[in-house]
């Protein structure tokens, strides 16, 4: 690691979306006034031991980063607290550095604001994924008898008579092949997209506690002599975080309502055009994209927009999702 150094505080300002910026392409500061100017209750500000050269998203400071440690310049990495993360260098160091950024820049020039996500394959929706495939798989091959699919779907009588459990554990199991591969491929689809905007680590679990949630509300409202199971409760929980999320991204300049607001009506559309069918849990589904809007808005605005590293508070919330499984099939099968 490189060695670290202390700097005063810089004034924020507001800052554009995902577009890197040297400090040499800022407005020009005001100047201070002198210390014959300042009134005696004011401290005079320590010197300048470092210089902010640029900000930017997490992955474009990184990339600014591995340029420094090319040519052998010793930098700080910071995060501010309106959330850029920011990238300092000593003084004497300061116009070399702004010169490699400045060539780096020119052969990669940045991106768009917000630009539309391309469907890339993330490895990350596979351990999402793997709790409804391993508990599915070992329903169909009978690895408990017959045991697992009548104590772990969700029966509205029974959870309302106190088996809770019932409306997580039915999110891990299918009815057919067709059933599973139906809810492994869209949830893949669904969460790869949403791995680009955040650590999926950080949104899961919310997104199973709303889903369990959801299925606790259709057994409010139906009541008596209803039966479901299946993961699609949580794919459209996904849905509907992820819409909410793109929705939040929108610049505020954006013309018309229809743009504003498009993507709320395109996965709107996505969820009725899953959602129906024949055997379809219409009521789940829709209380899954309900809840799934509302989970949206956990993560921080700032987080979203510049990103964020991965840290070991990720690997305790993945934890947890597994957990949650875990321990309801515990009380199911207990």
């Amino acid at each position: 690691m490189s060695p670290r150094f202390m700097s005063p505080m810089v004034r924020r300002r507001p800052l554009p979306e995902n577009k890197p910026l040297l400090e040499s392409n800022l407005p020009p500061k005001t100047p201070e006034k002198s210390n014959d100017e300042q009134s005696p209750e004011q401290t005079p500000k320590e010197p300048e031991e470092s210089s902010r050269i640029a900000f930017g998203t997490y992955r474009q400071i990184r990339d600014f980063s591995l340029v420094l440690l090319s040519q052998g310049i010793v930098h700080r990495l910071e995060r501010n607290p309106e959330g850029p993360f920011e990238i300092f260098v000593t003084p004497e160091n300061q116009q070399k550095s702004e010169h490699q950024l400045k060539l780096y820049i020119k052969e990669n020039p940045p991106k768009e604001e917000n630009p539309p996500i391309p469907l890339t394959l993330s490895l990350q929706p596979i351990w999402v994924l793997l709790v409804p495939s391993v508990c599915t798989l070992m329903d169909f091959g009978n690895l408990l008898g017959s045991k697992m699919h009548m104590l772990g779907i969700s029966d509205a009588d029974k959870v309302l008579r106190g088996e809770w459990w019932r409306s997580i554990t039915a999110l891990t199991l299918h009815g057919d092949a067709r059933h599973l591969v139906g809810n492994l491929v869209t949830g893949y689809i669904v969460l790869n997209l949403m791995a680009y905007r955040i650590p999926l680590a950080r949104m899961v679990p919310f997104l199973a506690v709303a889903s369990a949630f959801a299925n606790f509300c259709v057994s409010l409202t139906v009541r008596t002599d209803f039966r479901s199971l299946g993961f699609s409760t949580f794919v459209f929980a996904a849905i509907g975080a992820l819409s909410i999320i793109e929705f939040r991204l929108m610049p505020n300049e954006t013309k018309g309502l229809l743009r504003r607001f498009a993507p709320l009506c395109g996965a709107l559309s996505l969820a009725v055009f899953l959602g129906l069918g024949e055997n379809a849990d219409i009521l789940g589904h829709a209380y899954g994209f309900i809840v799934g809007c509302l989970c949206g808005f956990i993560p921080k605005k700032k987080m979203l927009r510049w990103g964020a590293p991965t840290t070991m508070a990720d690997l305790l919330w993945t934890t947890g999702y597994f957990c949650l499984f875990f321990f309801a099939w515990k009380m199911a099968l207990a």
